[in-house]
């Protein structure tokens, strides 16, 4: 559900009132129920709420939302746009709640609607951000972050850090891994032979050296060891250079340093905001855990609280992000009974 102060119901209501969504498979959302009514109101549509204690109550009827109800919102204290430790709580349970289903095997796939750190923190959960909660309660150490829409998929080999800790988590073996993540994820999504581009992380890939070591000493070391291991690996590339390639379609995936570095170029290009309107026109776009073992996909933006309760929220992403969990669930089956 994400917090229930931010988008998060209302566009899980948004997504829910579409049909298409039950032809690709059985949604159930994991949060509230008394605050999925309340977004129900909000997102302005025609469908029902049903509180359930367990999977196996769902009946996955298009027309009513079944909602496993964690029963963790007071819907006389929330308020939308607020940060709060009742919803971070709330955001949090939801999420702890989805990964323990999904590794006992009682569904294929989780979707994540959007937290907020902050508020997470102040109920207590000190993680920056999803992919660290993920990692945590299925015990990886080894993941990343991917985001995907389209043919530009960009995969990090840190996110919620400072740029200081980032630029000190370029290592040969993290990037070694996260190249080695991509081309495993695209994979997933039905590519044979991926054609990976991989930045460098200062200016000009640091121009042989005139403005920095580390693509030298850490990442292409980490980019020949790809070659030998037989990945198609590129760089490193200025990043100015590799995203309008990618975007054009020359490389099937990308490796970024750090997170604004992935971020900006990918959400220039997918989110188009309306000045007029004042809102999002269009959000294009998903993000994936990569290296967990269970699937996890999520919207690829935050809360929004200053949209939040107003009823103007686009639900693009998620839906995306349900489509997405869906084929890769489907082809995971697919694979396991061939297997």
């Amino acid at each position: 559900m994400g917090d229930p102060a931010g988008i998060g119901p209302e566009i899980g209501a948004k997504a829910m009132a579409r049909k298409q969504i039950y032809s690709l498979c059985n949604p159930l959302i994991v949060g509230d129920a008394n605050a999925m009514k309340q977004a129900v109101q909000i997102a302005d549509v025609d469908i029902n709420v049903r509180s359930i204690p367990e999977v196996s109550k769902a009946k996955f009827e298009y027309g009513t939302i079944d909602v496993f109800d964690l029963k963790n919102v007071e819907i006389a204290q929330l308020e939308h746009g607020k940060l709060s430790a009742m919803a971070g709580n709330a955001a949090f349970e939801a999420v702890k709640k989805v990964i323990e289903l999904a590794l006992e095997k009682r569904i294929d796939a989780t979707v994540t609607g959007p937290i907020n750190k902050e508020a997470i923190n102040l109920a207590g959960y000190h993680f920056p951000g999803h992919t660290e909660i993920y990692a945590h309660f299925t015990g990886t150490k080894d993941f990343a972050m991917l985001l995907v829409s389209g043919n530009l998929r960009v995969i990090h080999v840190s996110t919620h850090v400072s740029l200081r800790q980032a630029c000190d988590m370029v290592k040969k073996d993290r990037v070694l891994k996260v190249i080695q993540l991509l081309n495993d994820g695209c994979k997933q999504f039905g590519i044979e032979m991926p054609r990976i581009g991989v930045a460098g992380l200062n200016p000009h890939a640091s121009d042989g050296g005139l403005f920095g070591w580390e693509e030298e000493k850490e990442i292409i070391p980490a980019i020949e060891q790809a070659r030998a291991m037989g990945i198609d690996v590129e760089g490193p590339l200025p990043p100015d250079i590799l995203f309008p390639k990618a975007k054009g379609g020359y490389f099937d995936g990308c490796v970024a340093m750090y997170h604004d570095q992935g971020h900006i170029p990918f959400k220039f290009e997918e989110f188009k905001w309306n000045n007029e309107q004042g809102k999002m026109a269009s959000i294009r776009g998903i993000n994936m855990t990569l290296g967990i073992p269970i699937i996890r996909v999520s919207v690829d933006h935050g809360t929004a609280f200053e949209i939040a309760g107003k009823g103007i929220a686009n639900p693009q992403s998620l839906i995306q992000a349900i489509k997405y969990a869906a084929k890769i669930a489907a082809n995971k089956k697919l694979s396991n009974s061939v297997d």
